[in-house]
């Protein structure tokens, strides 16, 4: 067996883009965005056991949807990490899939950049493990580096630019997926009209309804393409709209997955009984604290 760390896991949680604006295209395609990221009170979650050889199994309410293929994510991540540490990778993951695939909530992101923690920590890669895990995140995806540090941030450049806001006011959310993924290439293809210019912030928000209204002066740039290619988007986020207690009401990422904002957590797992659909996805909690660290 090997030397490394006993059986540990890490939460993997749901990223949300509070707004989403797209500033516009660079020579190489990838588009420069602006964002004020959270992330809710709910996830995948990451188990690690010792083995002998790198091994991943997918469970879970959505492992059907996510096969454990040599192109996974995790997988992705934790020979990364090992080629970057000059060891060879070991441990059975099992990988807990809560979050809907393609769903706007960034949870292939969100799973390797937890892979990226627990491994650290697993393989007792010290420092140097944590500078090698933020700079390989980029390389993994837009959404890791943020998913990386899984603290409020406002996140610009493609993805790798990170800016801390300090927390946000408590509040409520509700989360709907409408049952379908959604191709994030195929919403940037299908975006049109102008580029937007960078969001005027002032992080320090005393309450919820002052953040809310901050936001309403933001938008997703991507909620008309993912409304266009996939029209029950608009319907997901009218019916967030008119249930009881919803401050705001909008898409998250590329979609499909949509979110209302709330008061409390409470009035929030009230709206998600209200919203239960067949064929939807519902959650309603709070936003989760920041954390966690490497």
């Amino acid at each position: 067996m090997t030397s490394d760390a006993g059986a540990a896991a890490e939460p993997a949680p749901a990223k949300i883009n509070l707004y989403l604006h797209v500033l516009g295209r660079r020579s190489d395609g990838y588009h420069e965005l602006d964002s004020l990221v959270a992330f809710a009170a709910v996830g995948d979650a990451l188990h690690i056991e010792p083995a002998d050889e790198l091994d991943l199994a997918v469970t879970g309410p959505f492992a059907a949807q996510l096969a454990a293929e040599p192109g996974n994510l995790v997988l992705r991540a934790a020979r990364a990490l090992a080629r970057a540490a000059g060891r060879v990778p070991t441990g059975r993951l099992v990988l807990n899939k809560r979050l809907p695939v393609a769903s706007g909530l960034g949870g292939g992101s969100a799973d390797a950049a937890a892979a990226l923690r627990l491994l650290t920590r697993h393989w007792r890669l010290g420092e140097a493990g944590i500078a090698a895990a933020a700079a390989i995140a980029p390389a993994l995806g837009a959404d890791v580096p943020v998913c990386l540090a899984s603290q409020t941030s406002r996140m610009s450049g493609i993805g790798e630019h990170l800016a801390p806001v300090g927390r946000l006011p408590p509040c409520g959310i509700v989360l709907v997926n409408p049952g379908f993924a959604v191709a994030t290439a195929d919403v940037f293809r299908t975006r049109t009209g102008a580029y937007s210019v960078a969001a005027q912030l002032t992080p320090g928000w005393t309450d919820i309804a002052a953040l809310v209204a901050e936001l309403r002066q933001t938008c997703n740039d991507l909620a008309a393409a993912a409304i266009a290619l996939h029209p029950p988007v608009e319907t997901v986020i009218a019916a967030i709209a008119a249930t009881g207690g919803c401050l705001l009401a909008r898409m998250s990422g590329s979609g499909a997955t949509c979110f209302g904002l709330f008061r409390t957590a409470g009035q929030a797992e009230a709206a998600a009984t209200a919203l239960a659909r067949p064929g939807w996805w519902v959650w309603g909690g709070s936003l989760r604290a920041d954390g966690p660290d490497l």
